[in-house]
């Protein structure tokens, strides 16, 4: 603003300006501005969106999964509640409720499958008579059925390997074809199974108080169980390891071990050639010590 204005009309401009100055104050006084929020009502906003959020979400998963519901004992066939019951009366102490296992006395179940039932049980090692380094076979406590039961109800609780149905031995009838079976099956064995069982099944010593036992009255479901879920020392052969085919030559090896009459002669416990080789090499000694005094007395 120049200064050759007249007087008046700066006075003028400054009363104006001070005019709408004084009236903007006034409407703020009127409305005055809102300043931001408090922390409760921050707080309170926040909790009635994630409480509406929660709800449209269970609303929206009850819409399209109302089938989805959890229970707390899965549903089982007649053959497996037949199973619950024998377990609740006779392995429930050592293993636990559902099989859950008990610390420091009985392992879980959940996952073993039914094979692992039908070595243990089927073969007497289980229920075991108190705890030791390893499980012995006895005489068996269950029937078959009873056994099948037990099976049915640990898998259906826990899933695992199952022994198959059917023959567990190569079905062929060629006579040819049998004796190479059997021939291929007597090579995996020696690569797999005879370091711990010996070359003739007859089983051996092993460490921390432990053995593997002798394969002669193993049926075909036991070794194939025994493959499957390699109880205790015993490594696990799954078909990725061993095929079922591979199994059941192995199977018809070790069974045709049990037809084998030894017609070479004795077979000193089946033990393999370290043991015939030192029984030869003792025998043999004791002959060449007894000729050597025998010659000398001669002379």
């Amino acid at each position: 603003m120049t200064s050759d204005q007249p007087a008046e009309r700066r006075a003028e401009r400054r009363g104006g300006r001070g005019w709408r100055l004084g009236r903007t104050r006034g409407v703020d006084a009127l409305h005055p501005a809102s300043g931001p929020p408090s922390r409760a009502r921050r707080r309170v906003g926040a909790v009635v969106r994630l409480t509406a959020a929660l709800l449209l979400a269970g609303g929206l998963y009850t819409a399209f999964a109302p089938g989805v519901a959890a229970e707390d004992t899965p549903s089982l066939t007649d053959k497996a509640i037949q199973g619950k019951a024998l377990f609740d009366t006779s392995c429930v102490t050592c293993h636990g409720r559902n099989a859950q296992g008990v610390t420091d006395v009985g392992p879980s179940l959940i996952g073993v499958g039914g094979a692992s039932v039908e070595f243990q049980v089927g073969t007497g090692r289980m229920p075991m008579a108190r705890q030791e380094a390893q499980a012995m076979r006895k005489p068996v406590q269950f029937t078959p059925e009873e056994i099948a039961a037990l099976a049915a109800y640990v898998q259906e609780l826990g899933g695992g390997p199952q022994v198959p149905g059917g023959s567990l031995r190569p079905t062929t009838s060629d006579p040819e074809q049998l004796a190479l079976e059997i021939a291929q099956g007597g090579d995996l064995y020696r690569l797999n199974c005879a370091q711990c069982h010996t070359f003739g099944g007859g089983g051996g010593a092993l460490s921390s108080g432990k053995w593997a036992p002798r394969l002669d009255k193993a049926t075909d479901r036991q070794i194939y169980a025994a493959m499957l879920t390699g109880p205790q020392n015993m490594p696990v052969f799954g078909d990725n390891q061993l095929t079922p085919e591979e199994k059941r030559q192995i199977i018809a090896y070790i069974q045709n071990l049990q037809d084998d009459r030894d017609p070479g002669g004795l077979n000193l416990g089946r033990l393999g050639p370290v043991t015939e080789g030192i029984a030869i090499f003792l025998v043999g000694m004791v002959i060449l010590i007894f000729t050597t005094l025998w010659i000398a007395g001669k002379s």
